[in-house]
């Protein structure tokens, strides 16, 4: 499987686009998680998606370009991490080998695209299962594209904001949210074959 192959479907630009919109700019929380509402935690902002995929926790740091640092959980597990600056020339889709270091871990030539949202450029990527706890557990993320540096950002209060994050994810998915429900698959699987009616034959 190729670098590109590894982002889930769900790092399309659009749909980051819009969830940034939602998270870092805009006041209000989304139509579609009603039993969870934004949360300030610090100096993050947890929030869900949307489309009801899963939630993200965000920060905007004051300084050039103002840079801006979404973390995503999805329902199933997965997870992204978009990095923006309105003084980036990354151009949307670039392909992109970067430097990521926390505390406890490093992951190095790791893949990431370019992408654009709300007046920004930048990137996203996905980590494995234990990046999250790795994040948590930092004071700074430090990000180097080779020998160029490309941000340092800390991550003070992130313990609580992962908690938060993992809780946001954890409603959504006591109330089914995220988990398309009651229409047949369309490969002709049906939503419920157990149902009462699937076991009868047509009548002729």
């Amino acid at each position: 499987m190729n670098a590109a192959a590894r982002i889930s479907p769900f790092f399309t630009t659009a749909r980051l686009g819009a969830a940034i919109l939602a998270l870092g700019f805009a006041a209000s929380a989304p139509a579609v998680a009603q039993t969870y509402s934004a949360k300030e935690v610090g100096n993050w902002t947890v929030a869900a998606s949307k489309d009801g995929q899963g939630c993200f926790l965000t920060r905007t740091y004051e300084r050039a370009g103002r840079t801006t640092l979404l973390v995503g959980l999805e329902v199933d597990g997965g997870n992204h991490v978009t990095l923006l600056n309105a003084n980036w020339s990354i151009k949307p889709k670039d392909q992109v080998k970067l430097d990521f270091r926390l505390a406890r871990a490093r992951y190095a030539d790791h893949f990431a695209v370019g992408m654009e949202a709300a007046g920004k450029k930048g990137f996203v990527t996905s980590f494995d299962a234990k990046f999250l706890a790795h994040f948590a557990a930092s004071g700074a993320l430090d990000v180097s594209r080779g020998k160029v540096p490309v941000e340092k950002l800390a991550l003070d209060g992130s313990a609580a904001a992962v908690k938060e994050l993992r809780r946001c994810v954890w409603i959504h998915k006591a109330n089914g949210l995220g988990i398309e429900t009651g229409k047949d698959r369309a490969d002709g699987i049906p939503a419920d074959p157990f149902a009462a009616d699937q076991g009868r034959k047509p009548k002729k």
